[in-house]
Order: C-alpha cells, then sequence, then structure tokens
C-alpha cells in the first residue's frame, strides 16, 4: 500500500498534511516504537504525538529506524499544559526536538487553550509558538480544543491565524460550530478520537452501513471524516487494525449514508473528552 494514496490537505501558511494520520495517544512508550513502524510500513506518513503523551522519543526512534528520510513523515507534537508562559513554551519546545531528535517538528499545537488558567493569557503562548514558525523549527503551528471565542481573540491579538485545529469531533459529536468556524477562516480540523474511542462501533446506524458497504464499522466512520474533509489519525497497538484504518481510499460514502451518520450527532451531550472552556488540568 503506497503512502501516496492519502490525499494532501493544504494549509493556510502554505504547506500541506496528509490527511490521515496515526495517533499515538494512550500508546505506552514501551509499544509506541512497535506501533509506529508498523503504521511507517503500512504506508501512514503523519504521525500525532504530544508531550504529555510521554511517548515524543520512541516515536522518533520508529521514524529514524524506519527507513524512510525524515522528510517524508508528518510529525506532530503539543505543547505541555505545564509550560503557558512564554519561557516555559521554549525550553519546552526545545525538550520536544531533543526528544525526537530532529532540528524542526512539522506541526507543533497548543494542546490545550486553558483560559481559567495563566490569567487565561493563551495569546502570549501563541505568539512564542508564532517564534517557532518564524526561525523554521516547526513548519507549521496551530491549536488544539480551541473553542469560538478563543479562536476569535487569536484572531484579533495575534499576528497569524492557526493552520489547524485539533477538536474533538465523532458522530455523537459533530463539533459542527467550531468546524464551521475553521472552515470560514481557513483553519484546517483535525478530528481526535474520531470514532469516540469505540463508542460508535455497534450503533445501529453504523452497523447497517458497514454491512451495506462490505467494510468494518471503524472503516466507515473514517471514511465519514475524510468525506466531510477533516484530517483524522485513528490510534491501534493492533497490527491488523492499523492497516484496517488505512484502508479507507478504495470507497466511498453515499449521500444518504453520510447524512444517516452526521444525524447521529448528539450535541454537547454527546461530548466525551473534557470542555475546553472549563478544562484546566495541569500535569504534577
Amino acid at each position: 500500500m503506497a503512502g501516496n494514496a492519502i490525499p494532501d490537505i493544504p494549509l493556510n501558511d502554505g504547506n500541506t498534511i496528509p490527511q490521515l494520520g496515526f495517533g499515538v495517544y494512550q500508546v505506552e512508550p514501551k509499544d509506541t516504537v512497535a506501533a509506529v513502524r508498523r503504521a511507517l510500513e503500512v504506508g501512514y506518513r503523519h504521525i500525532d504525538t504530544a508531550q504529555m503523551y510521554g511517548n515524543e522519543a520512541e516515536v522518533g526512534e520508529a521514524v529514524r529506524t524506519s527507513g524512510l528520510d525524515r522528510s517524508e513523515v508528518f510529525i506532530t507534537s503539543k505543547l505541555n499544559n505545564g509550560f503557558h508562559r512564554p519561557e516555559d513554551a521554549r525550553r519546552a519546545f526545545e525538550s520536544t526536538l531533543s526528544a525526537l531528535r530532529s532540528d524542526y517538528v512539522d506541526l507543533f499545537l497548543i494542546h490545550w487553550p486553558l483560559p481559567t488558567r495563566y490569567d487565561g493569557d493563551f495569546v502570549a503562548t501563541w505568539r512564542a509558538l508564532e517564534g517557532f514558525q518564524r526561525d523554521g523549527r516547526a513548519r507549521s503551528v496551530g491549536v488544539s480544543n480551541f473553542q469560538v471565542a478563543h479562536l476569535e481573540r487569536l484572531a484579533a491579538e495575534a499576528e497569524t491565524v492557526p493552520a489547524v485545529n485539533q477538536i474533538e469531533v465523532h458522530p455523537y459529536f459533530g463539533n459542527e460550530e467550531v468546524r464551521a468556524y475553521g472552515h470560514k477562516h481557513g483553519i484546517q480540523t483535525e478530528a481526535w478520537s474520531p470514532i469516540a474511542q469505540g463508542r460508535v462501533l455497534g450503533d445501529p446506524t453504523i452497523v447497517d452501513i458497514a454491512e451495506q458497504s462490505g467494510r468494518t464499522q471503524a472503516q466507515v466512520v473514517l471514511r465519514w471524516h475524510i468525506q466531510r474533509g477533516d484530517i483524522v489519525f485513528p490510534k491501534s497497538n493492533t497490527p491488523e487494525r492499523i492497516e484496517e484504518n488505512f484502508r479507507i481510499f478504495d470507497f466511498e460514502l453515499d449521500d444518504t449514508a453520510m447524512e444517516r451518520i452526521t444525524s447521529l450527532d448528539q450535541g454537547d451531550a454527546g461530548r466525551q473528552g473534557p470542555n475546553p472552556d472549563t478544562f484546566d488540568y495541569l500535569p504534577d
């Protein structure tokens, strides 16, 4: 399976990002090298990690030992919630490059806005990320879990618009207001928890569409994301599942199937992760 089967999505800074990636959230460091190496063998060329995942070094090792050139693999990482103050953010970013053993990262994100922490000043944090992009050590910069109000504040007070906003999106929680704002302002949406950590699997609608299309339920849901234009990065430790999640570009869902899945949206009641307006977790 060729890596070029994955479409590239244009970013507002002139760069591109593979629409399908491999996520390593909750993948133990001891399992990360093997999982990422398998993903790269299958054809993934986009790996999504974060400082708070604790497995950046293992992602870097997997890429270095994959036989691929560093330039062939798009690597994303995210700022630890404990390091939002600009000087702390700069030191934390250096630690990411050191862990990856790379002189640049393709995309670096503010992991959470934390509006009730740091005097609510995520703009100063964002300006630090703008600096990483200016000096070339972050090819692109963006945010994660930002609400419309947070994005509007960046637009009013900062020099640049985030390239992406990585947010919770799945059939039970379409997060449509934030997606629509991003679409209008050139911010690409990345969908985390794309199958709601498996919660949507087994839904009668998903089961029925999977049976009709001859695909697995996970493939159907991931294909729904792809056709909506979002960037998605499922995660798995299972080699067979890693390959299965990659095989979503040789079929399409018709309009009726797409609408049936979209209609599963439960609004905010479908959210399974924290609410970014109130989430204030700082690691010990």
